[in-house]
């Protein structure tokens, strides 16, 4: 006998799951938007305009998950502030939020809209996903009430917290992350009172979620990854570029390369704030990725990714990031220092004089060393290698350990360690190590123009990051980015509850 027709929605979707169940890799997707963005105000506007600005941007997500679902996507991904955008006080981005709920409630809003009071937003997403039978991951803003019960209660008697929200393929709401790690600026929001370790099972694999600067941090980045074992994280982000070694595409995919998990990242699209950038990267790197500093164009991009990468036979092993360099003594040759500033972090460097030689660098507990090999080194451009061993950042402070071969902007070495996005010099070879106090580092290769360098460089066992046949193009960076989490000084402002 026929399924009746009301049951084919659901045969479809249950055949459709099979059939991920027996594959091994997936379709995502992750859409860079050029958000469009309210009139700054410190006033409330009417939540009539705040939900009709909201309904412009999801006009251009909804294009973007149509497209990426045709294309055979099973999820996608949206930006950081892609709803909404920013430009914030507290009072000002109350008209945008809405009660999300926890998931457990096993809610459609797509067939429930009103179940949990009005949720346009919620209820618009969720038919997104529905009728495109593809899960949805977007960021929007929760209220919760409170009361003076609760001694963490604000005095407007509500919390308001940055949240990402994913919907499945039939709608229904699968989980909620409250973002942890505020960048500053972010007073809008408040800090959740315990960090949230959100995962959620998919026919395609177990997936967990954070948002942007939560990146940087052990809670939730490092615990999703080590002790949830999650097989793909989603990244929401608006991500400001900062170079030499924070720029989005470049420790996205370090990131996911150190840490050995796919990483969907979606970036915001703005060029007056620097943000652009987003990517589908995988353990062996990028899958594919986007960095575009001259239009204001947003940008979709599909890749097939594993659907559980550490049973993949071309997953990276386990790497010893100080084996190498604790092996061995000191280098010859140039070894005279001087310091500089990348931003207000100052790094100890050492200028590679010659087209070729070894070369040793060491600040704190950290040493640096690198062999090179320079194939058409240009007159007019100076390289140099450089350590940093220290607390990051003016208020929320977390410790680095970085070595980088980095191109300076000019032949005065003052200028070493500001930022630069051109280069012409080549190289044969370069190896690059250090005696890391930490096993959380992530290798970067920056190429001029901002490019990434897939597939021309590899990371031994013992923690050397090498070239494998030269630089295809001429380099801007090449860096290991190690996170001591266990020296970070404590947060100052987010209050225990």
């Amino acid at each position: 006998m026929l399924p009746s027709q009301a049951l084919l929605p659901a045969v479809l979707f249950a055949l459709t799951a099979l059939q991920a169940l027996a594959s091994d890799t997936f379709m995502a997707a992750v859409y860079e938007h050029a958000v469009i963005l309210p009139h700054p105000t410190d006033q409330p506007v009417p939540p009539s305009e705040a939900l009709a600005l909201m309904n412009k941007n999801m006009d251009v997500l909804e294009g973007a998950i149509k497209e990426a679902a045709q294309q055979g996507a099973r999820i996608i991904v949206t930006p950081e502030d892609g709803i909404y955008g920013w430009r914030f006080t507290r009072e000002s981005i109350y008209p945008y939020l809405e009660d999300i709920p926890d998931p457990v409630v096993n809610w459609i809003p797509c067939t429930e809209p009103s179940r949990f009071g009005p949720a346009p937003v919620q209820e618009r997403l969720s038919c997104m996903a529905r009728n495109n039978s593809i899960y949805v991951v977007a960021n929007i803003g929760d209220k919760k009430p409170c009361d003076s019960r609760d001694p963490g209660c604000p005095g407007d008697g509500r919390y308001q917290y940055n949240t990402d929200v994913v919907f499945d393929a039939q709608g229904k709401l699968v989980a909620r992350y409250h973002k942890y790690n505020l960048f500053r600026g972010e007073t809008q929001f408040n800090y959740p009172k315990e960090p949230e370790a959100v995962t959620f099972e998919t026919p395609f694999g177990k997936f967990g979620i954070f948002t942007c600067f939560d990146i940087l941090f052990y809670e939730p980045a490092v615990v999703l990854v080590n002790k949830m074992q999650v097989d793909t994280v989603l990244f929401p982000t608006a991500w400001m570029n900062v170079l030499p070694f924070l720029t989005a595409i470049e420790f996205h995919s370090a990131w996911a390369m150190g840490m050995r998990v796919n990483l969907l990242s979606a970036n915001t699209h703005n060029t007056s704030k620097a943000m652009t950038g987003d990517g589908l990267f995988t353990p062996e790197g990028p899958a594919t990725y986007h960095y575009d500093s001259a239009t204001e164009e947003g940008r979709l991009l599909l890749a097939e990714l594993s659907t559980h990468p550490r049973l993949s036979p071309t997953y990276p092993p386990a790497i010893n990031w100080s084996l190498y360099a604790t092996s061995i003594k000191e280098f010859p040759g140039e070894n005279d220092t001087f310091s500089g500033a990348v931003r207000k972090d100052i790094f100890t460097f050492s200028e590679l004089r010659h087209k070729d030689g070894n070369c040793t660098v060491c600040q704190g507990d950290l040493c640096c060393h690198l062999v090179y090999q320079m194939s058409n080194k240009n007159k007019d451009e100076v390289y140099v290698l450089g350590a940093f061993d220290g607390l990051h950042g003016s208020v929320i402070k977390y410790h680095w350990q970085i070595c980088s071969l980095l191109k300076c902007p000019s032949t005065n070495l003052s200028t070493c360690g500001q930022p630069v996005e051109t280069a012409q010099t080549k190289f044969e070879m370069f190896s690059l190590s250090g005696t890391f106090g930490t096993s959380y580092v992530f290798p970067e290769v920056l190429y001029s123009g901002v490019q990434l360098a897939p597939g021309e460089f590899e990371v031994l066992r013992d923690g050397r990051l090498k070239s494998k046949n030269g630089t295809s193009k001429p380099l801007i960076t090449a860096t290991l980015f190690g996170r001591l989490y266990e020296k970070d000084q404590p947060h100052p402002l987010r209050i225990s509850l």
